[in-house]
């Protein structure tokens, strides 16, 4: 069965590009635009792994993460952190993996097939 990813990112070219790449290699991709959509998304698809933008309309990644930790469900999900912000590495502390935008794809390919293997 293939691994399930979730992309929680504002920035409609960089979901698009993180949708590609994933599914290019093997992965079910599911997509949200904002944190609220984010907890819909995963508490319905369970994510394997979520990928996490930290700087988004509405509400921050790390609240995000914070009530991904509250659900029995879904606080063991790996999640790794793709943002712009500089500081990003310290919002999410238990976060798998902070890669600044723009990113390396062999290296999050790497991380991800790491996390997930």
């Amino acid at each position: 069965m293939k691994k399930k990813i979730l992309v929680i990112d504002d920035d409609l070219n960089v979901r698009d590009y993180l949708v590609s790449l994933f599914k290019d290699n093997g992965y079910d991709v599911s997509i949200a635009g904002d944190v609220k959509e984010g907890l819909t998304v995963a508490k319905k698809n369970i994510p394997d792994l979520i990928t996490l933008d930290i700087e988004m309309p509405g509400e921050w990644g790390p609240r995000f993460y914070r009530q991904l930790a509250q659900d029995p469900e879904l606080k063991n999900i790996p999640v790794i952190v793709i943002s712009g912000l500089s500081g990003h590495q310290y919002a999410v502390v238990k976060a798998v993996a902070s890669l600044s935008k723009p990113f390396d794809r062999e290296e999050l390919l790497k991380i991800v097939n790491d996390t997930l293997n």
